[in-house]
Parts: C-alpha cells; sequence; structure tokens
C-alpha cells in the first residue's frame, strides 16, 4: 500500500517505544526505554516535553485522574507531568532487578496490562531454557496480579474495541508469533489463546500494535522496514513501508484518530551500515492509513 509516512519528530532516540494517544491533552505520550525518558509529544504545537525517568521506562498510559501511570522497574508508578514527580502505585512488577517492563496496553475497563522482559536479554529458547517474562495486570483499585508466565520478549499488547479479544505477541526470533484470547472485560480474564499470525513469512517481527475502529490489528514489523494491518481473521490486507528498519509502536491519534503514529529504534540498535538509509531512525513518525482508529481509554488505577 502506497502510504506517505512522514517523520514529525526527528528524536534520535535510542529505543523509541510505548507510543499511545493521549485524547484528552490531544497528544502522543510515547517512552525512550534506554534513556530513560518519557514524552509527550503535541503534533498541533510540533512541540515535544521530556522528563527524565530514575529507571528504565516500558510502558505509558494516561491515568482518569490526571497524569499517566508508567511501568518503571519500580514497578508501576503514577506520573504528574505538572512537577515531574514519581510515585510508587504498585512494586509487584517487575519485581526483580534483572527484569524490565516492556509494552503496555489498557482494556475497556481502565486495567492497564504489561509484560516483563530480562533486561540481559532472553533466554535461550534453542537451548530449552523457558521463557522469564510475564504479564502482569493492575487493576483499578492498584492491585497488581499475575497473569502468563514463560515469555521471552514480551510484545504487541492490544484490546479489540469491543473489549471481547485480547491480543499478546512475543517478539523473540524463535518465536516471533501473535495470539488471540477471548477476553472477558468483566472478569478480566483471557481465555482460549490460540495463534493469530505467524510472522515467520513476514519480513518483520511482531513488536508495538494498535487497533483501529473495525476490529482490525497493526503490527509494527520490526526488522522489516513495515507495518502490516491483519483483520480478525488473521489475514494481512495491508502492508505500509516505512523509512525504518525498526519500527517500534503504533498508535491512531489526531482529532479524528486518521493518524498513525510509529516510534522507532535508532543509533546503535540499526544494522551497521544502513545508516544512510534511515537517517532519521529513532523518530517519530505519521502517517494517514485510510482508517479510523481505535484510542484505549485512560488507566483508572
Amino acid at each position: 500500500m502506497n502510504v506517505a509516512v512522514e517523520c514529525v519528530l526527528d528524536a534520535r532516540a535510542t529505543l523509541g517505544e510505548g507510543a499511545v494517544w493521549d485524547t484528552s491533552a490531544n497528544a502522543l505520550w510515547w517512552v525512550d526505554i534506554a534513556a530513560p525518558a518519557l514524552h509527550r509529544f503535541h503534533p498541533e504545537a510540533a512541540r515535544n516535553d521530556t522528563w527524565k525517568m530514575p529507571s528504565a521506562i516500558g510502558c505509558v498510559a494516561p491515568r482518569l485522574s490526571g497524569g499517566t501511570i508508567v511501568g518503571l522497574e519500580e514497578g508501576w508508578c503514577a506520573f504528574d507531568p505538572a512537577d515531574g514527580s514519581v510515585t510508587v502505585l504498585n512494586d509487584m512488577a517487575p519485581g526483580r532487578a534483572t527484569h524490565r517492563f516492556n509494552d503496555g496496553a489498557v482494556d475497556t475497563a481502565g486495567r492497564f496490562w504489561a509484560g516483563t522482559m530480562p533486561k540481559a536479554g532472553p533466554r535461550d529458547a534453542a537451548a530449552g531454557e523457558q521463557g522469564d517474562g510475564t504479564l502482569f495486570c493492575l487493576e483499578p483499585d492498584r492491585s497488581c496480579r499475575t497473569v502468563l508466565e514463560g515469555l521471552y520478549i514480551q510484545n504487541g499488547l492490544a484490546f479489540s474495541p469491543d473489549g471481547k479479544r485480547m491480543y499478546l505477541s512475543d517478539s523473540y526470533k524463535p518465536i516471533r508469533t501473535i495470539w488471540v484470547f477471548d477476553y472477558d472485560v468483566d472478569t478480566g480474564t483471557p481465555t482460549n489463546r490460540r495463534v493469530f499470525f505467524d510472522t515467520h513469512a513476514a519480513a518483520g517481527r511482531p513488536d508495538g500494535a494498535a487497533m483501529d475502529a473495525e476490529g482490525c490489528y497493526w503490527m509494527a514489523g520490526v526488522d522489516g522496514w513495515q507495518i502490516l494491518r491483519l483483520t480478525p481473521d488473521g489475514v494481512v490486507d495491508r502492508t505500509i513501508s516505512v523509512p525504518v528498519e525498526k519500527p517500534t509502536c503504533l498508535a491512531f491519534g489526531g482529532p479524528r484518530l486518521d493518524q498513525l503514529y510509529i516510534t522507532s529504534m535508532g543509533s546503535g540498535l540499526i544494522t551497521p551500515g544502513t545508516e544512510n538509509r534511515q537517517p532519521q531512525a529513532g523518530g517519530v513518525f505519521v502517517c494517514e492509513p485510510g482508517v479510523t482508529g481505535y484510542a484505549p481509554p485512560p488507566c483508572g488505577a
């Protein structure tokens, strides 16, 4: 699909991730895991606000009561952009000094879901080592529960607009699979895990994701120079080429939710020798894919 993809913020991030649209502020929250830093980009003003974080930040979500919830090594934390303060709400996850949060998403009831991964890299699946990443859920009452274990590089969390499906992927090269679950939004329970899309035949591995209003799943194809749109049946019906090798996360935004924002990896994480092909790697990009997106609700914790 021939769609123009524009760099709207030449951020030079090392590991840009965690894109999420804040409808109340008409702004894009995103993170640089490696900096570590939290960012808020205002498209209309072309302004990017930045706050340093005390530890690696994996994900962020707007908070119903104001500010955001961020996933830090200390656990789930409240962040107040007015004064830059960070307050631990629940220290259950990641829970171990060897791990950090990775990708996260909020369900239609305001629960914040996020997974962890080892900071030193995933265990060796080829040697029979089980993954030790864990999927957690932060409830609106700020309690936290373990939902799923055995992940290597947790990614791709998303919930269908009707709240009936949960998506989850693993980016680890031997796995590179997206799963879908039936989801009970009343209890926050995913069941009937099954393969949604195996990316071994695709150019890129599954990274961050977004949902559109039609219930289709958009995948950032890290290493593949592309993003994919998957129908609810797991069929690729759109492929959009992007000017970076490693797109990392997606979020629909703009006043009409018809713009798709894309974060990316930058210097030090791209393939050596490709620098001239992607001079704006680590930037934030945007395109208009021709569909209306879905913006998750704020976190209720």
